[in-house]
């Protein structure tokens, strides 16, 4: 596969050079050792799970929301999992409103695995990652992929050691997804997104989201010659145009190329530019409503840096552009501002789709046809659910843990029990009836009041009825 690497320097397929301190790798590049980027010892970690890094939770970057609310979220959320067919058919809109407002973290590694289709694949290739993981891989991108390993999050927990189950389960992804697209390989910008992927969900789940990412959501991303990010490139300045005549002229006037500012936003799912905060609602937004997510962020960026003079004044070459486009304000990249901005912001799939026809006219006429023929890109999680077909029994939930509740009722036992104590007490008024027994007081007999230890078990009426088995996943 031909090396392609970008006038910006980032080299997003394969690198010859060793990425590694000692510029040695071991088998899976897992050393025994902690990563040069982390000083191990008492480290403060934030609720994200980063000990340092500029991505480490600031209180600022981010809203908080109370708990009431969250929990009833979480409650709204377990209702449209159960039944996510329906909500996905008849009740789209409100899916969306739910992912705009950001999915409850304890189930967002769930609602990802459902907004993108990557639930069915799995049940669909059943025990098919376990033998992707169980083959050895090209060597080729298996010594690319372990040199990249030690460079996602090094300031995350899952990722600072050097051989640590973060890593190791990275490996396996990446290099599962070689060989399930020999054709494509591996690209260096798959690294943090199957990494965000790992931050929430097991590797299995983890490797079909990104299948999905892949095929439906950026298409043609990953692929040698990134055709496809150079063309929504020219989609993006174009949309700039009517979203800020003042920053595409600018972007014009110092001839900066697209692909210059936006390839690492759009390929790594902006998860390597915006704080964490930030990070997890536009996937939230982006794994439901799809690619249009990425331009909005793209566009709210540029017209909030470069969209007036006034902005202007202190970047009047591509130099002094690019450092401010490399260094964007805090305050636009901030949860609830680029949240709200994203929202106000209209960009439509048919705006979008029309773009890209007009871009592909030009692309032919100046490059000839497309090297890479890549599959139809899907708007979002309604669009790839219409297209993939499904039964009920894909979407049922398999929970990792299984917690049998001491309240639930065991069928089996209970219905024997049942039948033992109605022969037991037949015969007790048989007895009776022959012998009468005089009363006998027991002197230990327990008191009428529950004990105060057992107070906060009583059950009250509800109108949620319990089930037999309590069932939970991975949160």
């Amino acid at each position: 596969m031909a090396r392609t690497e970008l006038s910006n320097g980032l080299n997003l397929r394969d690198n010859p050079e060793k990425l590694t301190e000692n510029g040695t790798g071991s088998s899976h590049g897992l050393d025994p050792e902690v990563n040069g980027n982390v000083v191990p010892g008492e480290t403060q970690v934030d609720k994200y799970g980063f000990t340092g890094g500029a991505q480490q939770y600031a209180g600022d970057s981010a809203e908080e929301v109370p708990t009431e609310v969250l929990r009833q979220r979480e409650a709204k959320w377990l209702e449209m999992l159960n039944s996510w067919d329906k909500w996905m058919a008849k009740r789209h809109k409100k899916v969306k409103e739910r992912c705009q407002k950001g999915i409850p973290p304890s189930l967002r590694g769930r609602a990802w695995l459902y907004l993108s289709g990557g639930k069915v694949k799995r049940e669909l290739n059943q025990g098919k990652f376990q033998k992707l993981d169980e083959e050895q891989g090209d060597p080729k991108w298996v010594d690319i992929i372990e040199r990249d390993l030690h460079r996602q999050f090094p300031f995350h927990e899952m990722f600072a050691a050097r051989g640590g189950h973060g890593q190791q389960d990275l490996f396996r992804v990446l290099k599962a997804y070689t060989l399930y697209r020999p054709d494509e390989g591996y690209c260096q910008a798959q690294a943090p997104v199957a990494a965000v992927l790992l931050m929430h969900m097991p590797a299995e789940d983890a490797f079909w989201v990104l299948v999905q990412i892949c095929e439906k959501y950026l298409p043609g991303y990953y692929s040698a010659g990134l055709e496809a990010i150079q063309l929504d490139g020219e989609i993006l300045y174009a949309l700039l145009q009517q979203v800020s005549s003042v920053a595409y002229r600018h972007l014009k006037k110092q001839k900066l190329e697209p692909t210059l500012c936006m390839t690492e936003w759009f390929m790594c799912i902006f998860s390597r530019t915006l704080p964490w905060a930030s990070v997890l609602r536009v996937w939230d937004m982006f794994l439901c409503e799809g690619v249009k997510i990425l331009f909005k962020v793209g566009l709210v960026l540029l017209k909030c840096t470069l969209g007036s003079q006034q902005k202007l004044k202190d970047c009047q070459s591509l130099y002094e552009t690019m450092e401010l486009l490399r260094a964007i304000n805090p305050e636009y990249m901030q949860e609830s501002f680029l949240v709200h901005e994203i929202i106000e912001l209209t960009i439509s799939e048919t705006k979008i789709e029309k773009e890209h026809n007009a871009q592909l006219r030009r692309w032919k006429e100046s490059h000839g046809d497309l090297h890479c023929k890549s599959p139809p890109r899907m708007h979002g999680a309604k669009a790839i659910m219409t297209s993939e077909p499904h039964s009920k029994q894909h979407l049922k939930q398999r929970p990792a843990i299984t917690v049998e509740s001491p309240l639930a009722p065991k069928t089996d036992v209970n219905e024997e029990n049942a039948a033992t104590r109605s022969r037991k007490t037949k015969d007790e008024d048989e007895m009776k009836t022959a012998f009468p027994s005089q009363e006998l007081i027991n002197p230990y007999a327990p008191s009428s009041d529950p004990s105060p230890l057992f107070e906060h078990i009583t059950l009250k009426g509800s109108k949620e009825s319990l089930s037999s088995v309590e069932q939970d996943t991975y949160l």
